[in-house]
């Protein structure tokens, strides 16, 4: 069916004269078809090449016998070769002029004297009738905003790629109102249009898709931790530091500022992390926690004739005779007053020296030391009583039993500082004995709460 679409019938074209009759016959071409001088045939035109933007819509042009069609990109085409001869051999006139010596407007057989052609062709120097190409000669009248396009025996007036004729005018084609040719946005200009991407976001090589930009890859904007994401990216800081206000540098943490309870004593921010101190006579534990150093134990520096007594923070000596006339030393840390001594008579019989260290500002009230008979006497009463040491009232002595009683804190102390308290006991019997003993307790208040 197609092939009948293109086969053209041919005419004769005659001239006569009262003379003796001669014929001249010259060829033309239908449309579609030119003619081959060297074949001696009319040839097919391949509109596809000099029509400009043939097919539109995404289609692509197939040229054909005389013509073109406008197919789908994935059509496939079969050409058959034997009708595509047949066609061109029927594609043309054979114009016969019969023509007599005597007329004066026959042409004489002779090939070089001009010949009658069609509008739109001239003479070749084959004597053959060939197109004139009126684009070429400037003989067209196509406006300064249109692109001529020669035919064969005429000529047509085409807008740009780009444009579209509305009326006599070309205008431009907003191809941005057309079905989505980009990803993201579409920018018209004049006759053409481009392709832009969001931020995050880059033009792949056909120029219409967009692809993610890996900004960790590229170019690592962060100060320190770098995440993709798609068309964009998240940082991040290593452990001891935050982001800053501009979301891609890292400040250090100061940890000391977050929380007054993140060291026991002293908290110290470095770059990216934090330590604890703690005070001299103390070490850290943990990480976190002071610990008393027992410098009893470490870096004793009593002499031979004292004792060392570790507290919490420090040290302190004591003499290991803590004796006073007229007591002599019987046992460690115990004096004795002897009874042949008539001044023994009015002091207590006995002086024991104890020392215990608390921590400054402890809770109250706390009960912090018993004392207790060492020896029990029948029929006997033991009565307590804190002799001295307590002028300002942090203590009071709470009597437990009838051989104890309990040393209570009753005020906070803050130290370093050192109490010196004397707690009695005083014993009596139905016979009108009488006798006392002292513990004198040496308190040492630390100079922190641990």
């Amino acid at each position: 069916m197609l092939t009948a679409m293109f086969l053209a019938a041919l005419i004769l074209i005659t001239v006569h004269s009262q003379e003796t009759e001669e014929t001249i016959t010259y060829t033309q071409c239908t449309d579609g078809y030119e003619w081959d001088p060297v074949r001696q045939r009319c040839k097919d035109i391949d509109e596809c090449e000099i029509v400009p933007d043939a097919c539109k819509g995404g289609m692509k042009c197939v040229n054909h016998y005389g013509g073109y069609l406008c197919l789908p990109r994935t059509a496939q085409i079969i050409v058959n070769e034997r009708e595509e001869a047949a066609a061109e051999s029927t594609s043309g006139r054979n114009n016969v002029i019969r023509r007599t010596p005597a007329d004066p407007q026959r042409a004489p057989p002779n090939p070089t004297h001009q010949i009658q052609c069609a509008a739109g062709y001239e003479q070749s120097d084959h004597n053959v009738c060939q197109d004139i190409d009126e684009c070429a000669t400037g003989t067209h009248n196509c406006r300064a905003d249109q692109v001529c396009v020669n035919l064969r025996g005429s000529f047509s007036c085409q807008c740009p790629p780009g444009y579209q004729k509305r009326g006599d005018q070309c205008v431009d084609i907003d191809e941005c109102t057309l079905p989505p040719y980009c990803h993201h946005r579409c920018v018209n200009t004049p006759g053409s249009y481009y392709c832009q991407c969001n931020a995050g976001f880059q033009l792949a090589s056909n120029n219409h898709t967009c692809v993610d930009i890996n900004e960790c890859d590229a170019n690592n904007p962060c100060a320190q931790q770098c995440y993709n994401i798609l068309g964009s990216f998240i940082c991040q800081c290593n452990p001891g530091f935050e982001l800053s206000s501009d979301r891609i540098n890292c400040e250090d943490t100061d940890e000391c500022r977050t929380s007054s309870y993140i060291c026991q004593y002293q908290c110290v921010n470095e770059p990216g992390k934090f330590s604890c101190v703690c005070p001299e006579g103390y070490q850290v534990v943990g990480g976190r926690t002071c610990q008393d150093i027992n410098e009893c134990e470490t870096t004793n520096e009593c002499r031979e004739d004292e004792i060392c007594w570790n507290y919490h923070g420090g040290f302190r000596c004591y003499p290991r005779n803590p004796c006073q006339e007229p007591y002599i030393l019987t046992s460690e840390n115990r004096c004795v007053c002897p009874v042949s001594n008539a001044i023994c008579r009015e002091l207590p019989y006995s002086v024991v020296y104890k020392y215990m260290s608390i921590r400054s500002d402890r809770t109250v009230p706390s009960d912090i030391f018993q004392i207790q008979a060492t020896t029990i006497y029948p029929n006997t009463i033991n009565t307590f009583r804190i002799k001295s040491g307590n002028e300002n009232g942090e203590f009071y002595l709470r009597q437990t039993s009838a051989v104890s009683a309990m040393l209570v804190l009753v005020k906070s102390l803050s130290g370093p500082r050192e109490h010196i308290v004397d707690l009695e006991m005083l014993t009596v019997n139905s016979l009108n004995y009488r006798t006392s003993s002292v513990l004198r307790l040496t308190i040492i208040v630390g100079p922190y709460a641990f």
